[in-house]
């Protein structure tokens, strides 16, 4: 397994993966393509970096992320999508790419590390997933999204404090 910038070929695979996960609406499928399609198009300018975890062997995308400096911040850093394709979930992939974008993050000089979700019950794993990696819920904006499902802020401070 090993971890590359995302290429235009990745882009079908990338919806497939975002697909699979069962989580996310139509509209929000089409949200995380724009970000792959503006970080294709304009690289890291876009303030989007995307990556994939593919195999060493048969070179299959399991999984992928997108991150990028926080806008009119220092060193701080948003996590705004990490999937795993669901046939490939349980296999460390998904804590795989957490650890790669924190050490990215960190090379970059970056020192926090915010990743948003939503409260519903059908986010529980992903929740524990952000917790198991050592994040700590650092802000909960209720009804954010729609009435009954709040916004949860995920934190985690990197690199010396």
């Amino acid at each position: 397994m090993h971890i590359r910038p995302v290429l235009s070929s990745d882009r079908g695979r990338i919806q497939e993966i975002v697909r699979s996960s069962g989580y996310f609406k139509q509209v929000e499928v089409a949200t995380a393509l724009e970000l792959v399609d503006d970080a294709l198009a304009r690289g890291e300018t876009s303030g989007y970096i995307v990556e994939v975890l593919e195999s060493g062997t048969d070179h299959a995308v399991h999984g992928y992320v997108c991150y990028g400096p926080t806008p009119l911040t220092e060193g701080t850093y948003d996590l705004y999508w990490i999937a795993v394709d669901q046939a490939a979930r349980g296999r460390g992939f998904g804590q795989r790419l957490l650890r790669h974008v924190e050490s990215e993050v960190s090379r970059r000089g970056g020192r926090l590390l915010l990743i948003e979700t939503s409260s519903q019950e059908s986010y529980g794993s992903t929740q524990r997933f952000y917790e198991a990696g050592g994040y700590e819920l650092a802000a909960r904006i209720r009804n954010f999204y729609r009435v009954g499902d709040d916004k949860l802020v995920f934190l985690k401070e990197l690199g010396e404090k």
